[in-house]
């Protein structure tokens, strides 16, 4: 945990509030924000009826459209019964005198987090497992009738890819800081190479952040109990949380991102890239995936224009850590392995 001044919260006012609001809710209670990263700063809430979470907009001026707490409360009450496994939320405050910016409490679950992808702690047949349910898990989210859900306005449908590559390589010259070949070269390519079958089109709720680490497993069983951090999420095309998750597999497991990289898979009990995407496949009923390598370039591309925006930040003195510059290097390394893409097919 640490303690940051402005992101201190008056627990007595806090108490107060919810206990007007959510009739279960009995204070007092203590705040604590947990340690790590999250653009949306997350407090431990124990209070006497129980143990919460809360997860709020960073206090001060920020731009528009990020940090939108309210479409992370929106997106989490419209799952919650679906196959799609969520936190319970409890309440949205859009009142910034509560306590200095909008948030949202919910339930507090005691599970797993596995950080790192080869799940050294665990054996061969719970590796298996747990890869398993998160392909269970990814399935059921691309499932989720946007209708019956209300989530028919989420984002815009169609022209994913399209808007995204605008997007990103708007943004990636916007903070350019050298060139790199390599990123000219996928800037060029993707939005020529963009898939035109009717599937590319297809639009499902996406995570845009499908990994290990955003899900909350089970204590003791292989099973997800809650798909978490749903900041990134919006209407988009169901291959890019497919093809994200596996780019993630596919970098370097010694990196500051850890990849499964250069580590024996089958010899683990952990799936192959061909067999995990055969197992998603199978329960969306596709036969194949073509254009495979687009979607994979694109991921690269992405994640290495974000970087370069952290980069870009951490040379101007705007982020604080070191690792930000650490992973400003990776934009290089990123757009190599994106171009690679181009010529190769699904990995083994």
């Amino acid at each position: 945990m640490q303690n940051n001044h402005s992101f201190e919260i008056d627990e007595q006012k806090l108490a107060d509030y919810l206990q007007t609001q959510i009739p279960q809710f009995r204070g007092p209670l203590t705040a604590e924000k947990f340690a790590g990263g999250q653009s949306n700063p997350t407090y431990l809430i124990r209070a006497a009826s129980d143990n919460y979470v809360l997860r709020r907009k960073p206090p001060g001026q920020l731009l528009k459209s990020a940090h939108a707490v309210d479409r992370e409360y929106r997106v989490i009450s419209a799952l919650e019964n679906t196959d799609v496994p969520v936190v319970k939320v409890h309440h949205l405050c859009e009142d910034d005198n509560v306590i200095g910016s909008m948030f949202y409490l919910m339930e507090y679950i005691e599970g797993r987090v596995l950080w790192n992808p080869a799940l050294p702690d665990l054996d061969s047949e719970q590796r298996g497992e747990i890869y398993q349910e998160m392909n269970r898990v990814l399935a059921a989210l691309h499932s989720v009738n946007l209708k019956q859900t209300g989530l028919t306005d989420y984002g815009r449908p169609g022209n994913f890819y399209q808007r995204q590559i605008n997007r990103w390589s708007q943004q990636y010259r916007a903070s350019e800081t050298e060139q790199i070949p390599e990123m000219d070269r996928l800037i060029e390519w993707l939005p020529k190479n963009l898939p035109q079958e009717g599937s590319a089109d297809k639009t499902t709720l996406v995570h845009g952040d499908f990994r290990l680490d955003n899900m909350i497993f089970h204590p003791t069983e292989p099973r997800v109990l809650a798909l978490v951090d749903w900041e990134l999420s919006t209407l988009g095309h169901p291959l890019f949380d497919l093809a994200y998750q596996c780019m993630q597999l596919r970098m370097g497991h010694d990196s500051v991102l850890s990849g499964l990289g250069g580590i024996d898979r089958s010899g683990i009990g952990i799936p192959g890239e061909r067999e995990y995407v055969a197992s998603y496949c199978k329960r969306m009923g596709l036969k194949e995936i073509p254009h495979w390598n687009f979607y994979l370039a694109f991921c690269f591309f992405r994640f290495a224009a974000i970087l370069q925006g952290v980069k870009k930040r951490a040379l101007d003195g705007n982020a604080s850590s070191e690792k930000a510059l650490k992973m400003g290097e990776l934009v290089r390394p990123l757009a190599e392995m994106g171009i690679g893409q181009i010529s190769e097919t699904i990995d083994s």
